[in-house]
């Protein structure tokens, strides 16, 4: 069993969990839960086996615990969206101006990403919104360069057809 300093850990690489859960989230009250779940699990993590690389095991805990609530937030809201009326719903086109637009393009993502596998929306989310190498992921996920490659391919491929619809802007996104 390792022995570590908590407090250390928390002030060297609580920004880089902050960012990472508040990234996908864009919510302060879901990052500061996913914050803290991120550090509980990765304390009972550590009392149970050694922990090589804790930047690494916080960056993966942090982005898994934001994809589940992600994914909890989107099953929510379809809940909420049939029991609601239709005719009283707000319509959801975008409005006129280009931050309107990228921000409906981030939801569309992250709900997205929320329906891709999991090893497939972590490999894509550690490439793109952490800007690791195909080697850094693979180091981190525990899989070779070449899976983390086919993995974060296959969640292009998902994500590019998931967005199609909308417009051809989005393909700037996995360019």
């Amino acid at each position: 069993m390792q022995t570590c300093d908590w407090q250390t850990i928390v002030t060297e690489h609580g920004p880089l969990v902050w960012k990472a859960a508040y990234r996908l989230l864009a919510n302060r009250d879901d990052a500061a839960d996913c914050y803290q779940e991120t550090f509980l699990a990765a304390f009972e993590l550590a009392q149970r086996q050694r922990v090589r690389n804790m930047a690494a095991l916080l960056t993966r805990l942090a982005t898994m615990r934001a994809i589940d609530r992600i994914r909890r937030r989107r099953r929510r809201k379809q809940r909420e969206m049939d029991a609601a009326d239709w005719q009283d719903m707000p319509s959801g086109a975008p409005g006129p101006s280009r931050r309107s637009q990228n921000l409906e393009l981030a939801e569309q993502l992250t709900a997205s990403l929320s329906q891709l596998p999991e090893q497939e929306a972590n490999v894509f989310c550690l490439r793109y919104l952490h800007d690791m190498s195909y080697r850094e992921i693979a180091r981190q996920l525990n899989i070779k360069s070449a899976t983390a490659g086919v993995l974060l391919h296959r969640a292009r491929a998902k994500l590019r057809q998931m967005l199609a619809p909308a417009d051809s802007e989005k393909d700037e996104v996995f360019s």
